[in-house]
């Protein structure tokens, strides 16, 4: 703060207010001697002028002691059982430690918790008193109200050593009932409506972002599209879902925009009105986008010095996605599609469509498409898969997509990607082990399964407590 005179105002000296100061103080003057020779002359005049300057020492004594004890009656801060408080800045050394074990930042754990209470006053309350009592901090909330009570979501930091177990069973103590619980990571921290801004801004870019939105915003769940009309059912229709869709418990299904289906499926843990809803906008949001393709093209060299350019593919390919299938060998398709391809113009569809995964295609200089690679999203789990023409293999094509769809799958947040192919694809088999990450192989009946080990698996969810 700065500190500030400010200046009087100047004011006129009248000699009249000095003759009225003089006066009474020679009045003043005149009526204390009157009182002095009055009490000094009468019979008891000395002894009552020592008296009331006893008098008035003795007030004064006592005064004084009245407030020295009044003050030591007053707890000091150390007294008090608390620590004396500094003053603190910003930038302050002094600034409070993170808690220990009962809860250190260095030996705690993040979990994620969601619980039923009643909805009346109180009950969030003794909840969360129930958590406070086993050292757990709740850093986010969020609450879905139901017909029969309230859900609370519940991003926790508690101690390291609280088993999921003890969890529960405060929360039990504390009124929660359907306790699901999983960990957490540093991810969850974002608060509810920020992560929901990122989620529509990355669909709002991206047509092939949806699922994975949608995996964000709910949890853990499996999300699978189902096309008007799949290849695998022949071609016959699938059926309907109404324009508002479809909310049954654990199983959310959705109007796809670009034709078919979304099924949302959570084991465990049944969906909210307010997920359901959340859900059904972000759909909303894709449908009145419309199909879109982020433009992003890389031009590489070869080893053996060609040119090729890799960009992302969507519906928009299929006529030059045909094209190279009609000069692929029937070995090569058998390879890709695990025997023979059949209506190629049915698959085609599927694998081009942002709705199941993610297409990089590979064209050559002069504008002709050698390559397809796809991301595809199977459930709760990713395929890779790859076709490169006949005349095009063992050119470090299909190493170029490949590296680039296992960036997108770490980008996407994916565990572990699988290739399916037949065992005698050894260029498929060198391509995989050239990522140099961790591949796990099973074989039966000719066909090769490699799964490649992105990041270590999180720890499974807690089933609700029944």
């Amino acid at each position: 703060m700065t500190d500030e005179t400010t200046a009087k105002p100047h004011r006129p000296h009248h000699w009249r207010r000095d003759m009225v100061e003089l006066a009474a103080l020679f009045t003043a003057v005149t009526a204390a001697d009157t009182m002095a020779d009055t009490v000094v002359h009468g019979p008891d005049g000395p002894v009552l002028l020592a008296s009331s300057a006893a008098a008035l020492l003795a007030t004064t004594a006592f005064h004084t002691w009245w407030a020295r004890r009044g003050r030591s009656r007053t707890p000091s801060p150390a007294q008090a059982g608390a620590a004396p408080a500094a003053p603190r800045t910003a930038g302050s050394p002094d600034r409070p430690q993170p808690r220990t074990a009962t809860g250190d930042a260095a030996g705690t754990a993040l979990w994620r918790m969601r619980t039923t209470v009643r909805d009346e006053p109180g009950s969030l309350a003794a909840l969360c008193t129930a958590l406070a009592g086993e050292g757990v901090d709740i850093l986010s909330l969020q609450t879905h109200p139901l017909a029969d009570g309230v859900v609370d979501e519940l991003l926790l930091r508690a101690p390291a050593a609280l088993a999921a177990t003890d969890l529960a069973g405060a929360a039990a103590a504390g009124g929660g009932r359907d306790t699901w619980l999983e960990r957490a990571d540093a991810h969850d921290l974002v608060d509810a409506p920020t992560r929901v801004l990122n989620l529509a801004t990355r669909t709002a870019l991206d047509a092939a972002e949806l699922p994975l939105a949608l995996r964000r915003l709910l949890g853990r769940c499996t999300i699978r599209s189902v096309p008007d009309r799949s290849p695998r059912s022949g071609g016959a229709p699938a059926e309907e879902v109404p324009a508002e869709g479809v909310w049954e418990g654990t199983v959310v299904r959705l109007r796809d925009p670009s034709g078919g289906s979304i099924t949302i499926e959570r084991p465990y843990l049944p969906f909210t009105p307010t997920e359901f809803a959340r859900a059904r906008a972000l759909v909303e949001l894709d449908a009145r986008l419309g199909p879109r393709v982020p433009p992003r093209a890389d031009v590489l060299t070869l080893p053996e010095g060609s040119e090729i350019t890799v960009r992302r593919a969507g519906a928009g390919d299929l006529a030059a996605a045909r094209a190279m299938h009609e000069r692929c060998s029937a070995a090569t398709l058998a390879q890709r599609y695990h025997g023979p391809a059949g209506d190629a113009e049915r698959y085609l569809r599927h694998l081009l469509s942002p709705r199941f995964g993610r297409t990089l295609a590979a064209y050559t200089a002069t504008g002709r498409l050698v390559a397809l690679g796809h991301l595809l999203w199977d459930g709760d789990e990713t395929e890779v898969a790859l076709l490169v023409e006949d005349d095009w293999q063992r050119r470090g094509v299909g190493g170029e997509l490949l590296g680039r769809l296992v960036e997108l799958a770490v980008a996407d947040g994916c565990r572990s990607v699988y290739a399916v192919t037949r065992s005698s694809n050894t260029g498929m088999v060198a391509a995989m082990r050239a990522l140099g990450l961790p591949l796990d192989y099973q074989v039966e009946e000719g066909t090769l399964v490699i799964t490649v080990r992105l990041a270590p698996a999180r720890i499974p969810a807690l089933p609700p407590a029944p």
